[in-house]
């Protein structure tokens, strides 16, 4: 009887919405719609909080930065404002009642993640502009307590990491959607296809990274498990839209993340050995350090320009250090945050000031046609610089062994699983991992949701994972 009336009680809660919602539309009071949608999420984050937590994978790849109405004031609508809120609801629970898993601070992903986090808090406190560190801190945490913290939880039941990754799918295939439909009207142009994405990407580069991201998701769900002929036919689709994101997606580093992701899975399917690999790299720099000055004409012999539409000429484009001058402030960049580094080598300037401080540093010879005097062109395009820069050598060290630590855990958790269909997804994620590790060292989103929800969502399912397989082995 409790639970029909409770059945009752929600669906007429409900019904109600979506009157309200109808009413608000039809009279052209969309503004509005903010009180009823936040409504329904403290409705979700109270008796549901798990469903909320799940289609943040959907809303992520669809949201928007309402930072060109606001005079300024960046925030991803709905995905941030619904992070924040649970963080707080699920801190204020665990006061209560047991909301984290035990054995999130034994797993080594975590401990890496704490480690990091608390160079982050020592640097804030240190900071050249304090307010602004200990924002970008607090945007770190309501994207690392919801989705760690309370998504290793949720991720215990495996049904709901398949859907996740078929929300968080879908959402990238409306923003492709979107974003080509849109490009199309200007003729695939290559200008155009810097800020055609937009509002829901803030421009190509974070687009295609993403794009790429999904990929190795996108295929893993076709091999996982048998499908009906309708439904196989329907993945290939996304496959090929997904596929035509990204090339349209004008990003180079994009599509080389993707034949970086290639080559791990080529190392992780045939299992190639550490030591072996350690000794080709080894070969490696040593034939470019010896063969540096044949290396270095060439390159400046490649005249090569990103600005092309010809998919060759762009990827011949990365090595172009001469006249292109995307690759060339992308060098001013990271000038700027070794230099920063040297005059604050053990602290930073602390978290989330790159961007306001990087200007001073600026070499003339560095200058390209696209060099602001004020240093307001943003940020360092390299998470690796940005926290040498920002946090200083610890920071550095505890951002590289949270990324190491997350690629040995996915990778043993690969080789431990006997199930092929969660070997499939924990391949797929190393994967996709891969590309946005690899387009890290060219560009920094983590302090957005687009990369860290998916970052941070697939930490999550390696813990949760690990955890099953620990547990079914007693």
């Amino acid at each position: 009887m409790t639970a029909a009336i409770k059945k009752i009680g929600e669906a007429f809660i409900f019904s109600l919405f979506f009157a309200v919602m109808s009413i608000l539309i039809y009279m052209d009071m969309v503004p509005l719609l903010a009180f009823p949608i936040g409504l329904i999420a403290i409705y979700f984050a109270l008796f549901h909080a798990e469903y909320l937590l799940i289609s943040l994978f959907f809303f992520t790849p669809i949201s928007v930065n309402i930072e060109e109405w606001t005079d300024g004031f960046g925030l991803f609508i709905p995905t941030e404002p619904l992070l924040f809120g649970l963080m707080i609801l699920l801190v204020w629970r665990s006061i209560l009642t047991k909301t984290f898993p035990s054995y999130l601070l034994k797993n080594l992903i975590v401990i890496s993640l704490i480690s990091y986090l608390s160079v982050v808090f020592l640097t804030s406190v240190l900071s050249v502009r304090p307010l602004v560190s200990f924002k970008f801190l607090l945007a770190k945490l309501w994207f690392i307590i919801p989705i760690i913290g309370f998504g290793t939880k949720v991720f215990e039941n495996k049904k709901n990491i398949k859907t996740a990754l078929w929300l968080f799918s879908i959402g990238i295939i409306i923003s492709i959607i979107y974003t080509v439909t849109h490009h199309a009207m200007y003729r695939f142009g290559e200008k155009e296809s810097h800020w055609v994405m937009s509002p829901i990407f803030k421009d190509h580069t974070i687009y295609g990274a993403m794009v790429a991201f999904t990929l190795p998701i996108l295929v893993a769900l076709y091999f996982y498990r048998k499908h009906s002929l309708l439904l196989s036919m329907i993945i290939l689709l996304l496959v090929g839209i997904n596929l035509t994101g990204l090339y349209f997606s004008y990003t180079r580093a994009a599509w080389l993340s993707i034949f970086a992701a290639l080559v791990v899975w080529g190392l992780i399917h045939f299992r190639i050995k550490f030591s072996y690999l350690l000794a080709i790299a080894l070969i490696g720099i040593g034939a470019v350090l010896f063969n540096w000055n044949d290396i270095s004409y060439a390159m400046s012999k490649n005249k090569k320009e990103h600005t092309t539409e010809d998919f060759g000429e762009r990827l011949q484009s990365a090595t172009n250090v001469t006249t292109d001058a995307s690759n060339l402030e992308r060098i001013n960049r990271w000038s700027c945050a070794i230099q920063m580094f040297e005059e604050k080598p053990w602290t930073g300037f602390g978290p989330g000031t790159y961007a306001f401080e990087y200007a001073p540093f600026q070499r003339p010879e560095n200058l390209t046609i696209i060099s602001t005097n004020f240093g307001d062109g943003g940020n360092a395009h390299s998470e690796y610089l940005s926290a040498l820069s920002e946090t200083g050598i610890f920071g550095l060290l505890t951002f590289i062994f949270f990324v190491s630590m997350i690629f040995y855990k996915g990778i043993t958790l690969y080789y431990q699983l006997e199930e092929k269909d969660s070997k499939i997804l924990v391949l797929a994620l190393i994967l996709s991992l891969t590309t946005y590790f690899v387009h890290a060292f060219l560009n920094n989103y983590l302090d957005t949701d687009k990369a860290a929800v998916p970052v941070f969502g697939a930490c999550a399912m390696f813990i949760a994972l690990e955890h099953m397989e620990v547990r079914s082995k007693k």
